[in-house]
């Protein structure tokens, strides 16, 4: 307990310390030229009870992300029954979860292990650009595997000369080259901020929305810009994967038996359970957040959860609810023991 107290009284301190040095930049003059602080320190979560077991669960949370999507990774890659756009797009997402989860938590836990929430100005902008942007190609992934079940469905006889692997190819690539170019946009604008106040950013990473509100010259330009890119990186495949929905649920409609729709739905319950984890946890925060004030723990530890636990869950619920990726497994499990056995 001791411990722990001498912990928090050092981040206050270093906090505190971080906030005086941004104060004394006020006799810079701001109109003239940008001032961009050496440092931001990161709050992360400030004398919240228990923080040393959500640490711990962060470090548990994402070793058990990294094994489970290395596995759908290194299963997909191996079986050579899964090697079409969807299991493309399956191991996609895997890949992105992989590099959404390794740009948050590896910073928090260092940031407990080492009690050092500082990071340089340059550093902040990277973090803050992948972070996002990773979250970004997460959302159209998403839109990716509903636009595949969508022809799978829609367009069952089309759909293997609509959807080649070539081509599902070029549209993950479309996803990371809209998600790079918009979000850099947005963090290229950082720069034109100056920061002559706190440098303290309420947040577990460098957060794009607690940053430019320190800025003390006009952040419109920001703050318009996080308007759109959540639109067109967030709320724009939600809504065109909902529609997708629509379109597969007309499609289903026409399928005269029972047995023939529920065998056809249920190819699409994975994503389903995938969409509703990613997006209803943000759609609440967003909506929620201008009409009740949280405290700064709750909703950085809302924040955190919504980010982590979709890519731990995605390929354990892909693999589950799968029927081709389990019998994949049971296939790989067989030629393991063939081989024991020879040998």
């Amino acid at each position: 307990m001791a411990k722990q107290m001498g912990i928090k009284r050092t981040r206050k301190l270093k906090i505190q310390e971080a906030a005086s040095m941004s104060s004394q930049s006020t006799a810079y003059p701001v109109n003239n030229t940008f001032v961009h602080p050496e440092m931001f320190s990161i709050s992360g979560l400030q004398d919240m009870p228990f923080a040393n077991c959500f640490y711990i669960f962060l470090f548990i949370t994402y070793i058990v992300t990294l094994l489970c999507n290395v596995f759908v990774i290194v299963l997909i890659y191996s079986e050579q029954s899964l090697h079409n756009p969807k299991y493309l797009a399956v191991s996609h997402l895997a890949f992105v979860d992989l590099c959404s989860t390794t740009a948050i938590i590896p910073k928090l836990i260092e940031m407990f292990l080492f009690t050092s929430n500082f990071i340089t100005y340059k550093a902040c902008l990277a973090n803050m650009f992948f972070v996002h942007c990773f979250n970004a190609v997460q959302s159209l992934s998403l839109l990716i595997l509903a636009y595949d079940r969508f022809l799978a469905i829609c367009f069952p006889l089309q759909y293997h000369s609509i959807n080649t692997n070539s081509r599902m190819i070029i549209i993950i690539f479309s996803a990371w080259m809209i998600s790079a170019v918009t979000l850099s946009i947005m963090v290229l604008l950082i720069t034109r901020l100056s920061f002559c106040r706190s440098t303290v950013v309420q947040s577990y990473f460098c957060d794009h929305g607690p940053v430019y509100r320190l800025a003390c010259n006009d952040f419109y330009p920001n703050y318009i810009m996080t308007f759109l890119v959540t639109a067109l990186l967030l709320f724009v495949p939600l809504t065109l994967i909902l529609f997708s929905y629509v379109a597969i649920g007309i499609a289903l409609s026409k399928i005269t038996t029972a047995e023939g729709r529920q065998k056809a739905f249920k190819t699409c319950t994975s994503h389903i359970i995938l969409v509703t984890m990613f997006y209803l946890p943000k759609a609440i925060i967003y909506m929620a957040a201008p009409l009740v004030s949280f405290h700064p723990n709750v909703r950085i530890v809302s924040n955190s959860l919504s980010e982590i636990i979709p890519p731990m869950m995605n390929p354990i619920i892909y693999t589950l609810k799968t029927d081709e990726m389990m019998e994949s497994i049971k296939k790989h499990f067989i030629r393991i023991q063939d081989k024991d056995r020879k040998i």
